[in-house]
């Protein structure tokens, strides 16, 4: 048999040409072989296959979608790699995907909803569907590209648009409900980015509690979601008066946590703070989160099992959206109303 650096040398990979040359058979009857294994004589199967591997032939995505309409490949896009709430999304979402035979292509959207949108267009060859995490289009055209490749959302209620969704909104009203019963009259709600569909509802939930308790709460922000928005969002925070604070989530709380340990604001005797997601590290914290605990990686792993089902007209039909539940965790960032 032929050598492996006799074909595909230099720049040129090897094709199935190559692999037709050196076990004397067809072109297409090398295509059978490679994707539709079962239609191909198993000697005949057998020496292609064992040509491919000797001239370490790898498949072109593009290619085999052709042939077989499927390329094994789903995006996931997050809009901040460095934010670890979505390293669950993404564990969850790549052990659901490799035990189903696909690949996972991670994307970045650096929090733009054009991004998403130029991005998917460009691969969207390569690629048989996607899972849109935290998106920032709008909801017309998050509609649209659904129309245009098959995806599911996560953390985004949009008609016609399959979604998982963690029910952060009634996380919020029971930490609101939570502060309240430590005495807290004076509550801030720190706003996240002001594109993100999360930000909203969790505000309209903070804010139901406190008409039900026929108390009026401060929303400040918005503010980016990383760490380093935490000094403003400090600062913000005690300009209101507040003696707590419910924050969009954890990553701004722990920056917050350190703005005020640098102005010697204690937590929680002069202000208590609530966090959302118990990413890893809140519980490291100095004090320790009290946040929302959310089913992260159970987020990935059903969006991912809503995706399939779209993709295989044999599976049994999923729910167009799915809500998953949170709890609140209380730790020592939250204590009773400060006396003045």
């Amino acid at each position: 048999m032929p050598r492996a650096h006799q074909f595909g040398s230099g720049d040129r990979p090897v094709t199935i040409n190559d692999i037709a040359a050196a076990t004397g058979v067809a072109a297409s009857t090398v295509s059978r072989a490679l994707n539709n294994p079962g239609r191909v004589n198993p000697a005949t199967r057998e020496r292609i296959e064992a040509a491919a591997r000797e001239l370490r032939y790898v498949p072109n995505s593009q290619a085999r979608a052709l042939s077989s309409g499927r390329t094994g490949a789903i995006a996931v896009l997050v809009s901040d790699v460095t934010n670890p709430f979505y390293f669950g999304v993404l564990r969850g979402t790549q052990m659901q995907l490799k035990a189903a035979g696909y690949a996972q292509l991670l994307i970045d959207t650096e929090d733009s909803g054009d991004l998403e949108v130029e991005l998917l267009h460009k691969m969207r060859r390569s690629l048989d569907g996607a899972i849109l995490a935290a998106s920032r289009l709008p909801d017309r055209a998050l509609a649209a590209l659904a129309q245009d490749i098959p995806l599911v959302t996560i953390n985004r209620n949009v008609r016609g648009v399959p979604s998982a969704i963690i029910d952060t909104p009634a996380g919020m009203g029971q930490a609101a409900e939570h502060l309240i019963s430590l005495g807290h009259r004076d509550i801030a709600y720190v706003s996240g980015p002001e594109r993100s569909w999360p930000n909203e509802a969790r505000w309209h939930a903070v804010r139901a509690v406190a008409a039900r308790h026929r108390l009026t709460f401060t929303r400040v922000g918005p503010f980016p979601s990383g760490r380093r928005s935490g000094s403003a969002a400090a600062d913000a925070v005690l300009n209101t008066g507040a003696t707590a604070c419910i924050v969009f989530n954890d990553l701004l709380a722990i920056g917050i946590l350190q703005r005020l340990r640098e102005r010697e604001v204690r937590v929680p005797a002069d202000i208590s703070v609530v966090g959302c997601d118990d990413i890893f590290g809140a519980d490291f914290c100095h004090p320790p989160l009290t946040t929302l605990t959310a089913p992260i990686e159970q987020a990935g792993r059903v969006a991912v099992s809503m995706l399939l089902s779209r993709l295989d007209p044999s599976a049994p039909a999923m729910r167009q959206s799915v809500m998953l539940p949170v709890h609140l965790t209380v730790r020592g960032s939250t204590g009773p109303r400060p006396t003045r």
